[in-house]
């Protein structure tokens, strides 16, 4: 019952900026997952020296309750490089409907031919997640560390 409340609110993606980035940094995945996502103040600080780089508060009826970030790989490709639920949020259906807004903005992207995110491959429902939307393992990235998975346009 409680997935299809979700579904009816509002979740939107917005430009982190002074008004919202603390409540982005106090956002946080549960303990188990520390070791599949990088703390978003991290990808702030990142993001501030890199300006290519994008980054998004996933907002439920407006309050910042997940984070993206993508970056430029190439000129014809895109990897996200960031995606978080806080912990509080999970398992509502906000994921799913956050990474819908994500891809369809992407898209946008003049000249795009591919988007890719990684994922740690001992992650056990990323997998299905990512390729519920598109994704295809093309194989692990030169550390050996995580999983590449792309969607072709």
């Amino acid at each position: 019952m409680q997935k299809e409340i979700y579904h009816k609110m509002n979740i939107t993606l917005t430009d982190v900026d002074k008004n919202n980035y603390e409540e982005v940094c106090d956002l946080s995945v549960a303990e188990d997952q520390y070791d599949y996502v990088s703390e978003n103040m991290w990808s702030l600080v990142e993001s501030k020296f890199n300006p290519s780089y994008q980054t998004r508060a996933i907002c439920l009826d407006g309050k910042p309750v997940g984070f993206f970030m993508w970056v430029p790989k190439t000129k014809g490709k895109i990897s996200i490089w960031r995606f978080m639920v806080d912990e509080n949020y999970q398992n509502k259906g906000i994921g799913r409907k956050a990474l819908l807004l994500a891809l369809d903005e992407i898209r946008q992207t003049d000249g795009l031919e591919e988007i890719e995110i990684c994922y740690n491959p001992n992650n056990p429902v990323a997998k299905d997640f990512y390729a519920s939307f598109g994704f295809v393992d093309v194989g692990m990235d030169e550390d050996g560390d995580d999983m590449i998975a792309i969607i072709k346009i």
